[in-house]
């Protein structure tokens, strides 16, 4: 297994350029189903989770060109309308192909989804959804079934705003017959962006960013291309390792208005922020402030973050409370924090962190991909050395995290499975 040493206690300086979105890329991957034609996708992040969206879409029968950033789908034809267990079990993403495969080829099986161990995240609100639009749902032996003739347009609400559950459901509406309307819809940009995308294939929705999007169904999709936009999370990142080694960080090619919630956290802790076009710089203050914090879903403080954020508060002078609303059983974090040496409480759904705390390096165990993030975050700031087990996690959604890094003055070295301390990737 894969491990990640860090000798912390360096302030990272320098440039780096973000990467597309995973959490862009999965649904529009997944899109690619509902119409036939090549698409051919740019700007897409060398993860594994993309990486995995692609086998899968090759399992379905489709045909898939990947080479770096760049993938070339053709969907016209499928031979499976299964998603199987084997793979569905490492990325809950997964799920998203179950709208697609159903609007356009009338069924799909899907097993239940896996992923990160960050608590309960159920699909009922997309089989409650997709149900209203005339699917016949089932659940067997693990995998959920679905079946319709054609979707027929439907008034649905979700009781709480999800993501995969908008992107699935407005997937689906593309090729209903009549209209949709999606209420308490989620209103990330990654969903704007995946309907940017169905809008340049003929599809028909109006509303996206808002909570109410309208969709009126076509009969088919056609080819187009499109770029994956940049990866806010990513971006996120990087600022809080540039504020907790007290370093200053420029991002190129980002999008500042996707993190506003973000940057005016950072603002509060005493870092000096500079915003451009698709440029923000960081420059970290000598003195960090703590700062309360509750993540909400967007355009609040992004669930995504909260790792990161508990990390950096472990530098801040006096108490910050950060409080989890998205997902329970994400402080899983903590306890590695506290090996660490980190003063954090918890209590319920809240983390209570006492600083600032000079953080020293010792051996921890990462728990899901934004807590490896974390415990990277961590291990910069650490006197001594850091290492980390389970990285495995990271290669999930950050594209050649240590790379870029080091590109920015941090000591840091992937150690391949059974190998010496020696290569790195």
């Amino acid at each position: 297994m894969d491990r990640t040493t860090i000798t912390g206690g360096v302030p990272l300086r320098g440039e780096v350029e973000i990467s597309g979105a995973k959490n862009a890329a999965l649904p529009i991957l997944a899109s690619s189903i509902l119409g036939g034609g090549e698409c051919v996708i740019t700007n897409l992040p060398r993860v594994v989770d993309v990486l995995t969206m692609g086998r899968l879409l090759e399992i379905l029968g489709a045909k898939v060109q990947h080479e770096g950033n760049r993938a070339v789908i053709n969907a016209s034809t499928i031979s499976s309308t299964q998603a199987p267990y084997d793979l569905v079990k490492t990325m809950r993403a997964s799920v998203l192909v179950l709208g697609p495969l159903l609007a356009r080829w009338g069924e799909a099986t899907v097993s239940m989804p896996g992923g990160c161990a960050i608590g309960s995240r159920p699909v009922n609100l997309h089989l409650a959804g997709l149900a209203k639009m005339g699917a016949d749902v089932s659940m067997e032996h693990g995998y959920i079934r679905v079946k319709a003739k054609r979707l027929k347009g439907a008034q649905i609400y979700c009781d709480t705003p999800t993501v995969t559950g908008t992107e699935n459901l407005m997937m689906a509406a593309s090729l209903a017959e009549g209209t949709t309307v999606i209420e308490n819809a989620a209103k990330e940009p990654e969903i704007t962006d995946l309907a940017d995308f169905l809008v340049k294939r003929g599809a028909r929705i109006d509303g996206v960013g808002t909570d109410v999007v309208t969709i009126e169904g076509v009969r088919e999709l056609h080819e187009s291309d499109h770029d994956v936009i940049p990866d806010r999370i990513e971006a996120g990142t990087y600022l809080v390792a540039g504020a907790i080694t007290r370093g200053a960080v420029t991002l190129r090619r980002c999008r500042p208005n996707h993190l506003d919630a973000l940057l005016m956290k950072l603002r509060e802790a005493g870092a000096i922020i500079e915003v451009e076009k698709d440029r923000i710089h960081l420059n970290a203050a000598s003195r960090l402030k703590g700062v309360d914090i509750r993540t909400l879903p967007y355009p609040g403080f992004p669930t995504d973050m909260q790792a990161q954020m508990v990390a950096l508060m472990t530098a801040a002078e006096g108490m910050s409370v950060i409080t989890e609303t998205v997902f329970e059983s994400r402080f899983m974090h903590v306890e590695e924090l506290r090996r660490m040496g980190a003063e954090v409480k918890i209590e319920g759904t809240r983390a209570v962190v006492t600083g600032p705390t000079q953080l020293t390096g010792a051996p921890v165990m990462a728990s899901d991909l934004r807590a490896s993030a974390g415990l990277v975050l961590a291990g910069l700031a650490a006197e001594g050395t850091t290492e980390i087990l389970r990285v495995y996690h990271l290669d999930r959604g950050y594209e050649r995290m240590e790379e870029k890094l080091r590109g920015l003055g941090a000591t840091i070295t992937r150690h391949k499975e059974g190998a010496a301390a020696a290569g790195t990737r």
